[in-house]
């Protein structure tokens, strides 16, 4: 298997939401990425279960779910009875994040860590053996259509170093403003799961433009 792409939902038309849903499952898109905000760890709000539920009745793919919300822990179970796959939660909302890892794996989750640009990766030296997803914020959360931070690239490859070894299974998940420019260089690095908002959503072909992020090709062994 090759690398993931997950179109992220808080791009779409939400006026045109099962439309867009149905776009993302002709397409060769893997995933859907499904941002939620709580106005309080990020400065947005974004949607609830109601509209996870509603996503989750007309998807065909699997619903990547990334909490981007203070105390996750009281509403994990919620999202994983809502549809979510993968549940996210950034390491800088958890105080006791093991406990918030292992609670999403037994809910039949696939359990994942997100970093926020100024967190190194390091941080996530002693609980990267029991994750299935490292994600790393390209962007500051909160808002879509900002600027891909640089300095993403090092973190990949420190990450994929930490986890060599320890879990080589590890995905590495890329979000905020990754196009067909920096979505190379992101997998050389060692990303394998690559979430894209604006650059599909906004796209003349949206369809053509997640086959174009698919068929790029690089050195590196994937998944």
């Amino acid at each position: 298997m090759n690398y993931l792409i997950a179109p992220s939902v808080l791009a779409a038309d939400f006026a045109n939401l099962q439309r867009d849903i149905e776009m993302v499952n002709s397409s060769d898109a893997d995933w859907f990425h499904v941002d939620i905000m709580d106005g309080v760890f990020v400065p947005n709000i974004s949607f609830g279960f109601p509209v996870l539920e509603a996503i989750n009745r007309y998807a065909k793919k699997p619903l990547d779910v990334h909490l981007m919300i203070t105390d996750p822990d009281r509403y994990i179970e919620a999202f994983a009875k809502a549809g979510a796959s993968v549940i996210t939660v950034h390491y800088e909302a958890c105080t006791h994040l093991h406990r918030t890892v292992d609670a999403i794996k037994k809910l039949g989750c696939k359990a994942g860590v997100a970093l926020n640009p100024h967190t190194p990766v390091s941080l996530l030296e002693n609980v990267i053996q029991d994750i299935d997803l490292a994600l790393i914020m390209s962007v500051n959360p909160g808002f879509g259509g900002q600027k891909f931070i640089s300095q993403t690239y090092k973190k990949v490859q420190s990450l994929r170093d930490l986890s060599i070894g320890v879990n080589d299974n590890l995905m590495i998940e890329i979000d905020g403003g990754v196009n067909l420019d920096n979505a190379p260089l992101l997998m050389e690095a060692g990303a394998n799961v690559l979430v894209a908002g604006n650059f599909v959503f906004s796209a003349e072909d949206p369809i053509s433009t997640i086959q174009a992020l698919k068929a790029i090709k690089t050195g590196r062994k994937l998944i």
